[in-house]
């Protein structure tokens, strides 16, 4: 996992950086994870629960910056004891839902993901088919409901294949979009009963809408989930993260092997990660082949179809260099 943490005041880098970066050095040696500076942001790397409680560290060490001048190494000893204490206490193992059961993170990586969420105002996940990213949002989603930490849960899609011009379909507008909004309904069937979530519906408790419906909204107290952001443009992406309220979340879910966008516009996924790397209170969360938790062939199918586009780029690269 890669964590990208942005200070709060860069100025104060040399005190929590620590002479020679002893301080990164003790947290690297302590957690066994890699941390890379630069300017105004660290990066963290490696396995997900390590990468948390550095996160963890640093965050208690900047907090103790605002009110010293300087740290001392049995700060940096207390701050990494303390963030172990904490990670061995916080429960992941479970996401509680409505229905009788709790939603289990299967992978470390999806844990990783569900840890973010927990954190994180804006969250990115990017991962093929079969990782749990829609699944594991919309359980945050409904956990945050169920313990009334929000008011409402908003379910948006883009509805690329109709162009978002969704008229000719027969019916109301709910009617129009339920094809495109389909995996989030079958999400949330797993997680409360059918009458629960119509009566959510009817009382706007959750609503389904899609992309192009969201411009002149500001949602509070709410969870707002983005699926196959791949698929927005980058003016559409703009649009939908403005819409952030007070004491709301924003999960953004796509598959980047999967962009059905005409050749000549960029995914407004792509995008935003790259604008707002670094921004403080972002997470963005990557889940591989190891994440697929679907049958086991779709696996096989994803890491076959990723051979066989990396194959296609190594093939066009050669073959622009001997044009060249």
């Amino acid at each position: 996992m890669d964590l990208v943490i942005t200070l709060e005041d860069p100025a104060n880098r040399i005190g929590l950086f620590g002479s020679g970066d002893r301080h990164l050095r003790m947290i690297r040696e302590s957690l066994g994870v890699r941390i890379s500076a630069r300017d105004s942001s660290v990066k963290l790397s490696g396995e997900t629960r390590q990468v948390s409680k550095a996160a963890a560290v640093l965050d208690r060490l900047q907090t103790m910056l605002r009110n010293q001048d300087h740290l001392t190494e049995e700060s940096v000893v207390d701050a990494i004891a303390e963030a172990a204490r904490e990670s061995s206490t916080r429960s992941t193992d479970g996401v509680e839902v409505y229905a009788k059961t709790v939603v289990v993170p299967k992978t470390e990586g999806q844990r990783g993901y569900v840890e973010a969420i927990a954190n994180h105002d804006l969250v990115f996940c990017f991962g093929p088919a079969g990782t749990g990213k829609t699944y594991l949002a919309v359980a945050m989603a409904v956990a945050q409901l169920k313990h009334r930490k929000i008011k409402r849960i908003v379910l948006v899609r883009p509805a690329v294949e109709a162009g978002e011009k969704l008229g000719y379909l027969p019916g109301d507008m709910q009617a129009k979009v339920n094809p495109y909004l389909r995996p989030l309904f079958d999400a949330m069937h797993d997680m409360m009963t059918f009458d629960q979530l119509k009566r959510f519906i009817v009382n706007d408790v959750i609503e389904v809408i899609p992309l192009a419906f969201m411009r002149g909204r500001t949602l509070n107290n709410a969870v707002v989930i983005l699926d196959e952001a791949q698929n927005t443009t980058v003016l559409q992406m703009l649009m939908f993260l403005t819409r952030l309220g007070h004491n709301s979340k924003m999960i953004v879910t796509g598959d980047d092997s999967q962009i059905d966008l005409d050749a000549d516009q960029t995914s407004g996924l792509i995008d935003a990660v790259r604008r707002l790397k670094g921004v403080e209170g972002i997470a963005v969360v990557r889940l591989d082949e190891r994440d697929i938790v679907r049958h086991r062939l779709v696996q096989d199918v994803v890491e076959a179809y990723c051979d066989f586009q990396a194959h296609r780029r190594n093939a066009g690269s050669e073959q622009g260099r001997t044009r060249a």
